[in-house]
């Protein structure tokens, strides 16, 4: 579908960094409801008003203010959607509802703007949920970089489930759904910051369609957690520190593909810090796990799936690492960030 509003126009728009008037309602009216079309968007309103929901309501936001906005594998609109959809999976809830702000610089090309439009449009489409309300504002140039992106997500925490960091037990077990750092490496490869082709792309994508039949068919889940800036290490962490347990890692069993391994030796990175978009960590019941595990490798964002750890009353509070030369380690929350704006 061609952008809706001539360059000439947009140009003159985006210059219109006051908000308000006839402009800036040609703007919203005639790109952002072309892209994201919806009876409750369209309504006009000042805010969504939405129908009731019958259980839990699960909350929450985000910003995206990625660079380069296109990158390997997505781009800032797609990531905005699937990022904020798999936060509220990592809740336990059905994605329902989203909310769309946009901050953009005086003088971005129209087409990069319809761009980003449409891929959200057809990302909330893919995955099920409605952008119901949204805002836009225009910063001079030099302001801003481009256009940043902030969210908030809002799902139906489904009947019965209970997740959270702190019911992390002893005896649980750790899976994955694929391999770790694709996300982190195809960023720093779209910024010339890898000096060699590795092939990776982002592995953003929405969580919802294969956890959706995970949390149906194995309801005794104790935590979800996404693992994206600070990587698989941090959230591990995260989640140690919380229940008051130990993690170990099987080094020989976290999937890492040879572009990221490749890439991560020359750039002195470790995978295990590098940034996710398309990954989620389970930790259940170790009798649950194999079920868990088949559902998961029946789809296609799941099909590397394995168990990655186990949770002890070791090391509480600390996730220690089993490599493949049969030494250990501890595997501390990173310090700080290895790549900014990794989304």
């Amino acid at each position: 579908m061609d952008c809706p509003i001539p360059i000439s126009e947009y140009e003159h728009i985006l210059l219109a960094h006051g908000g308000g008037g006839r402009l800036t309602d040609q703007l919203i009216r005639r790109l952002f409801y072309a892209g994201l079309s919806n009876e409750l968007l369209e309504s006009g309103h000042d805010g969504a008003v939405l129908p009731p929901l019958s259980g839990k309501v699960a909350m929450t936001t985000d910003s995206f203010v990625v660079d380069p906005i296109f990158f390997p594998g997505g781009d800032i609109g797609h990531l905005a959607v699937n990022g904020t959809v798999n936060d509220l999976v990592c809740c336990g809830a059905v994605p329902r509802y989203l909310s769309l702000a946009f901050i953009l610089e005086e003088g971005l090309p129209m087409e990069e703007l319809w761009r980003v439009v449409r891929s959200v449009g057809e990302t909330a489409e893919r995955v099920g949920v409605k952008v119901v309300t949204g805002d836009t504002k225009v910063v001079e140039k030099g302001k801003g970089d481009r256009i940043f992106i902030n969210t908030t997500g809002i799902g139906e925490v489904l009947p019965g489930i209970e997740i959270a960091p702190a019911r992390c037990r002893e005896g649980d077990v750790v899976l994955i759904n694929g391999s770790v750092g694709d996300h982190g490496i195809a960023i720093m490869n779209a910024r010339k910051q890898v000096l060699f082709d590795t092939g990776v792309k982002s592995d953003t994508c929405s969580l919802w369609g294969m956890m959706s039949r995970v949390l149906e068919e194995v309801p005794g889940i104790h935590v979800l957690r996404d693992p994206t800036r600070g990587g698989l290490a941090s959230a591990l962490n995260e989640i140690a520190s919380a229940s008051g347990t130990g993690i170990t890692l099987y080094e020989k069993e976290i999937p890492v593909s040879q572009g990221v391994r490749g890439a991560s030796e020359v750039l002195g990175l470790d995978p295990l810090y590098i940034a996710n978009e398309g990954k989620i960590l389970v930790i259940l019941p170790a009798e649950e796990a194999e079920r868990a595990l088949s559902v998961m490798q029946s789809f296609p964002e799941g099909k590397e799936s394995r168990i990655i750890g186990r949770v002890t009353s070791e090391n509480r509070g600390l996730v220690q690492l089993e490599t493949v030369i049969g030494t250990s380690r501890i595997v501390k929350m990173i310090t700080g960030e290895q790549l900014p704006r990794i989304c």
